[in-house]
């Protein structure tokens, strides 16, 4: 048997309220707790965090905010920071660049770390990777961790309360879970692990076909209802166990789409999310897939709020902007993980079929 290591979380803490548990749960890794996060994540965990590691007798040694993108510079900045606190633990709370950014700090530091998301926008919050960035926003690389983060803190209310179209780009991340491990094409499966990937990867399909629109209705509504919380386990649990478990690329034309959209400014920060959920539909185009199954997979995008044509994405695109985001996207490590090579003119085709398709199936 081949060496392999697989990292998920040692505990996942999940439910309404769950946050009230992370005193007791940091407690368990020491004294000294360091907060790292987003603007937004910041604001809406730090006081209740701290009110709960004072109950626990866990000192927090210091708040950071980790500085808008996850790249080299800040990775190294908040290092510097847990070590001048002497930090025993970082609790990261945000969305996925600023958790990213908080695990690639506690493993340069060889710190535990505790992820409490508070968007459901990727599953970032459980897998052991971090992608980085450069300074300016533009995609830099895939950094694989040695460890997952040790504990995770989804609480369904907090989710519930964050920003309605965070939640679709978790469910437009989380369907390419299926899309692109089934186009990848991986040999039949002949180990558990494989199977155990495979299973987990329609499951995300599986719970989003049903539970999706409603919970992005519950989203909308700020309720954390049952539909919510499917839609959540598909986001980070079962897309997490599909990475983790499957040996091999995962990732295909979907986020390569993304990687692309990230050279152009007016795209980069729409969110990865929403920009891979429409990656999703080029890629069923890029495979040929039948009108049918493609209308099938629009009307699914729709109801979970996923954005049909790029001109959802930014109205304003001239040729050059949209030129230099498929050339990016046909050379990005992703786009080779495809069966057959892409080249600029069938990403195109693609885009304007799904457009086409997008366009006849809204019209009635």
């Amino acid at each position: 048997m081949s060496l392999a290591q697989i990292a998920f979380p040692a505990r996942v803490i999940r439910g309404a309220g769950a946050l009230e548990e992370i005193g007791t749960l940091c407690a368990g890794y020491g004294s000294r707790a360091m907060l790292i996060g987003g603007a937004r994540g910041l604001a809406v965990t730090e006081a209740r965090i701290g009110n709960c590691l004072r109950a626990a007798a866990v000192e927090r040694v210091g708040c950071e905010q980790y500085g808008g993108e996850c790249s080299e510079t800040q990775i190294a900045r908040l290092g510097a920071v847990a070590h001048s606190a002497a930090a025993q633990m970082l609790i990261v709370a945000g969305g996925g660049k600023a958790i990213d950014t908080g695990k690639a700090v506690g493993a340069a530091c060889g710190l535990p770390v505790i992820t409490v998301p508070t968007i459901a926008a990727t599953c970032a919050a459980v897998t052991p990777l971090t992608i980085r960035y450069h300074d300016d926003g533009h995609f830099r690389d895939m950094l694989h961790l040695p460890h997952a983060p040790a504990a995770v803190v989804i609480d369904s209310q907090l989710l519930a309360a964050a920003p309605a179209r965070w939640l679709a780009a978790g469910l437009g991340d989380t369907l390419a879970k299926w899309y692109e491990y089934r186009a990848i094409g991986h040999p039949p499966a002949l180990n558990g692990m494989a199977l155990a990937a495979q299973a987990n990867s329609r499951i995300c399909y599986q719970l989003i076909e049903e539970f999706g629109a409603a919970a992005c209705q519950a989203a909308e509504l700020c309720q954390a209802d049952a539909a919510l919380e499917q839609a959540l386990d598909a986001i980070f649990l079962f897309a997490g166990l599909t990475s983790v478990m499957g040996s091999g690329a995962h990732a295909a034309a979907a986020h390569a789409l993304f990687e692309g959209f990230t050279v152009c400014d007016k795209t980069r920060n729409f969110g990865h999310g929403l920009l891979v959920g429409y990656g999703n539909l080029c890629l069923l185009a890029l495979e040929q897939r039948s009108d049918e199954e493609l209308l099938a997979a629009l009307r699914l995008a729709q109801a979970c709020r996923i954005p049909l044509h790029l001109a959802d994405i930014a109205d304003d695109l001239d040729n050059q902007a949209i030129n230099a985001i498929m050339a990016a996207a046909v050379e990005a490590p992703d786009m080779a993980n495809m069966p057959h090579p892409v080249t600029v003119t069938q990403l195109a085709q693609a885009m304007q079929r799904v457009h086409e398709l997008a366009d006849r199936m809204c019209k009635g």
